[in-house]
Formats: C-alpha cells, sequence, structure tokens
C-alpha cells in the first residue's frame, strides 16, 4: 500500500470516534501527550488520535511515518494480540513504523520510552 493517495487517512467516517478518544484519554495517553505535543520532542509534530484506513493510532508523526500505540490489559488477551497483529500488519503495509509501549512502562521508566521514540524518528 506504499504510495497510495491520501484518501486512507483521517477518513471522516472515523472523525467522531477520533474526537471521542482525543477527549477522553487515558492517564498514560496523557502522560505522553503532555511529552510530544507542540513539537515537544525532537522537534517533530505528532498527532494524537490519528486513523489510517480501518485503524486509529494513539500518536502518529507524519513527517517521520512513525505511530506510537500504547497498550493496556486488553492488547495481552488472544483477542487483543490477534486485532493488534493485523493492524500492526496493515500499517507496515502502508509504510508506517509503529512502537508499542506497554502502558506500565510510561509510569515506570517515561525517559526511557522517550529516549526510544528520539532513535525512532532519527533513524527515518
Amino acid at each position: 500500500m506504499k504510495g497510495r493517495k491520501r484518501d486512507i487517512y483521517n477518513l471522516p467516517s472515523k472523525a467522531v470516534h477520533r474526537k471521542e478518544l482525543r477527549n477522553n484519554p487515558t492517564t498514560v495517553e496523557s502522560i505522553l501527550w503532555r511529552n510530544l505535543k507542540g513539537r515537544g520532542l525532537a522537534g517533530k509534530k505528532f498527532r494524537r488520535q490519528f486513523s489510517v484506513g480501518p485503524y486509529i493510532v494513539d500518536f502518529y508523526c507524519p513527517e517521520c511515518r512513525l505511530a506510537i500505540e500504547l497498550d493496556g490489559a486488553g492488547h495481552f488477551t488472544d483477542l487483543g494480540g490477534e486485532w493488534d497483529a493485523i493492524k500492526l500488519a496493515y500499517l507496515e503495509k502502508c509504510g508506517i513504523r509503529v512502537l508499542h509501549f506497554e502502558n506500565k512502562l510510561i509510569y515506570s521508566s517515561l525517559e526511557l520510552v522517550l529516549e526510544v521514540i528520539k532513535d525512532a524518528l532519527r533513524a527515518k
């Protein structure tokens, strides 16, 4: 799917759901967003709750084609793992790299998470 038109990004059919997610962030999303917003990390612009095709990613840097996903307990079930694998395959086919972080890592090692993200941004 590399090189497809922009018609897969932020589809109007996902607008209401994206807005709900932005208006009701999880605690870990709020913590990470404070560090990403306003080009706060490596001078790169991130968007919250950005949709690509049928999927919504927690954070996305269009310039580097990097998505960041924060994973809570639901991601560690059989169904959650299956869903994540399908979503990851789709995003990778679109040429998007994806970083996954467990929610608890945001609480315990935020600086490490930010360094991993910075490294990925530099590796674009």
